[in-house]
């Protein structure tokens, strides 16, 4: 069903149908903060957030855009140096700030040689309409993706990680940002506390009603220095956190439910040993991979087998 034979939809298999050669994200720190952080909506942040736990060591935000771009073409160049790349605006809101600020930073990215695309990580709740108008006119002369932190399809959920915004928000901007032709991700985290199994798998049911391109899943980590840290000190019983191998078959699952159309980024996150309290699987993010391809292989399953049926 799926190029190369793989058992779902590969973001891989996205980029090399829009590229002819190959692509490289490189991620940039460009000092945003968050409205969840600043007191426009929140303080303190999502309970499980710790920046540090997704920013790679290149990416400083003491260093301009143009410099970092530099360090993360000269990390990757090693390997292809026939390689391009995509300047992904990665950590906190990257949408939260005036239109002028904003364009400068991503047309500076975006003027650095061999970046042909940008990608931009943000909250549903942080995209204004005359952005939405710069993407749009963006995205028909580069490649432009818009990743939104979704992270459960639970309002229940997202009031108790203070995520300060609703499902219904995030289903109302995705759709919006598709309707402007332009291609849209979501992020999401399995195994939210609270949430029980078949809640985690009626989620993939729910983002196949949306118009999405492109879904990162990861596991729940417990991360220090983050509030989720100390309840999960103070309650652990009242977290489910999945080993891996419970973990590989409910990727399985919830990739049977999901739409066959939507590219799968990731299943996994890993952050960094120093930072992570549980789980710590002890593998890398491909081997994870691997296990989990080799499950659908297993249970003979693919991507959207149940989509639309259960």
């Amino acid at each position: 069903m799926f190029p190369d034979n793989k058992p779902y939809r590969d973001f891989a298999d996205y980029l090399a149908a829009h590229f002819p050669y190959k692509v490289q994200k490189i991620s940039v720190n460009a000092g945003f903060t968050c409205p969840n952080r600043d007191g426009s909506k929140g303080r303190g942040g999502c309970t499980y957030c710790n920046n540090q736990s997704f920013s790679p060591g290149y990416g400083k935000p003491t260093k301009t855009i143009t410099e970092q771009m530099a360090d993360g073409v000269q990390f990757f160049s090693h390997k292809y140096p026939e390689m391009q790349y995509l300047a992904y605006f990665q950590s906190y809101t990257n949408t939260y700030d005036s239109l002028e600020s904003l364009t400068q930073k991503y047309d500076e990215a975006l003027a650095y040689p061999g970046v042909v695309g940008l990608i931009v990580g943000t909250r549903p709740d942080c995209m204004p309409e005359e952005l939405l108008d710069y993407f749009e006119a963006l995205s028909k002369k580069t490649f432009v993706l818009i990743e939104y932190g979704v992270e459960s399809t639970l309002n229940r959920t997202l009031e108790r990680v203070n995520r300060q915004h609703s499902y219904e928000e995030s289903a109302a901007m995705i759709r919006k940002t598709a309707e402007r032709g332009i291609p849209v991700g979501a992020h999401m985290i399995l195994g939210l506390p609270g949430e029980s199994e078949k809640e985690i798998l009626c989620h993939a049911d729910r983002l196949s009603k949306l118009p999405l391109t492109t879904l990162k899943l990861h596991q729940l980590q417990i991360i220090r220095y983050t509030a989720m840290a100390r309840e999960y000190r103070l309650l652990p019983e009242s977290f489910r956190l999945f080993e891996s191998d419970e973990y590989v078959d409910l990727c399985v699952s919830f990739a049977e439910r999901l739409h066959p159309d939507i590219h799968i980024e990731r299943f996994t996150s890993q952050s960094p040993k120093r930072l992570l309290i549980a789980p710590d699987w002890g593998m890398k993010n491909h081997e994870m991979t691997a296990r989990i391809i080799k499950r659908f292989r297993e249970r003979e399953t693919w991507q959207g087998r149940f989509c639309g049926n259960l």
